[in-house]
């Protein structure tokens, strides 16, 4: 018996011992390959479509945009519609589409490579009937809710952007020119209240087709968990719905699959992402993408703290402190003042790290004998976001 476990522990060793990494070829796969998003949009809302490129998953960089490219819309009747380059990769346009033509994408990127998409039938989307949340024990979760009556399409596709409001640690009425301290226009320059601002990262589809009615309801468009600092305050969200053909909804479903469900043997497995975007340059190379044509609707919901249970988000200004520092202060034992304000605030005259100075620190009319103050990242809340209230903001 004790001959048998040793060579059974001796063949496990040897096993393990064999064991040699596996890098899959796209890790080191240097080929990069043109990624397009967008909707050829005929509503109120512009076209907007991204380029980029694909990066290794060992690169540091997790974007990589096309800027310098050429692209037009094209109708099937002739007609061709410019868009113009807004932000580096993104190129947008207003376009007025004619339900009676199709449309497709051309591109030209900077190296002369050619690309054009499929043409495409107009399909607009539906209304959203609404979006609605539910209040969970861990979090909040936010649902779409949609129908066509007129069976148009049974294919969805939704993104969103989602707005929160913040507030620093310390609400800053004073600020430095560099040689003294001022007061703060607190109209103007208030750096306590911001908004920040992130776009969906995950792909939400849904099909009615094998439905008896054309209705979604209750479609999950995001989690926000019960400490998260979107929770805070005020937090906004913009659903966008987009109607698909079912060539379209099995491109999302392939890329979903691909890039959100694989992790574990029992996940689906990879396969190819046919898109319908081709190069005219190059045949044979692959392009990650799919344009439809059609005006897209959208639906804002606003949620205050107010309206949700005793949750306590974590803001991360935890390790915040406020240092009282003075214009003559005298360290233990010296007989002559130092000016602390100058130390620690004032960046033309000795601090080097300057801190934000938040409250006047003496006698209500008399000059100020000091001030309190704070490292930026708990005062300045526009090193996070913007201080200037967006437009749809109420």
């Amino acid at each position: 018996m004790r001959v048998r476990c040793f060579l059974y522990v001796t063949l496990i060793v040897l096993i393990s011992s064999c064991k040699k990494p596996y890098l899959p070829p796209v890790v080191s796969s240097g080929n990069s390959y043109l990624v397009v998003e967008g909707t050829i949009n005929g509503g109120l809302d512009p076209t907007v479509i991204k380029l980029s490129r694909t990066v290794k998953l060992s690169s540091n960089a997790s974007t990589n945009p096309v800027t310098g490219a050429v692209l037009t819309v094209e109708d099937n009747q002739a007609g061709a519609y410019p868009l113009t380059e807004i932000t580096p990769g993104s190129y947008s346009a207003n376009l007025s589409l004619n339900n009676s033509k199709k449309y497709r994408l051309r591109i030209k990127t900077p190296d002369n490579q050619q690309f054009v998409s499929d043409f495409v039938a107009v399909i607009n989307s539906p209304s959203i009937d609404s979006i609605s949340y539910k209040i969970a024990g861990n979090g909040l979760n936010i649902y779409s809710n949609t129908h066509d009556s007129n069976n148009n399409t049974r294919y969805y596709r939704w993104d969103y952007q989602e707005t929160w409001m913040i507030h620093s640690n310390y609400a800053s009425f004073f600020k430095s020119n560099g040689d003294t301290v001022l007061g703060r226009d607190m109209i103007n320059d208030d750096i306590n209240t911001c908004w920040l601002s992130d776009a969906s990262s995950n792909i939400i589809i849904n099909s009615s087709a094998k439905l008896i009615k054309n209705v979604i309801a209750d479609n999950p468009v995001t989690f926000i968990a019960s400490t998260s600092e979107k929770l805070g305050v005020k937090y906004s969200i913009l659903v966008r719905q987009y109607s698909l053909t079912s060539d379209a909804y099995n491109f999302w479903v392939n890329l979903k699959k691909n890039t959100e469900q694989l992790g574990s043997i029992f996940d689906a497995q990879p396969s190819q992402i046919n898109g319908n975007i081709h190069s005219v340059t190059n045949p044979s190379q692959s392009v990650i993408g799919y344009i439809t044509a059609g005006s897209v609707s959208s639906q804002r919901i606003f949620i205050e703290n107010r309206q949700l249970p005793n949750w306590l988000a974590i803001s991360g200004y935890a390790s915040c402190t406020l240092d009282s520092l003075l214009y003559k202060y005298y360290p233990p034992g010296a007989r002559d003042p130092i000016n602390q304000i100058n130390q620690k605030i004032n960046y033309n005259k000795g601090a080097t790290y300057p801190e934000i100075p938040v409250n006047a620190i003496g006698k209500p009319g008399s000059n100020p004998i000091g001030y309190t103050a704070s490292k930026p990242e708990c005062v300045d809340c526009t090193l996070r976001g913007t201080n200037k209230q967006p437009a749809f903001w109420r």
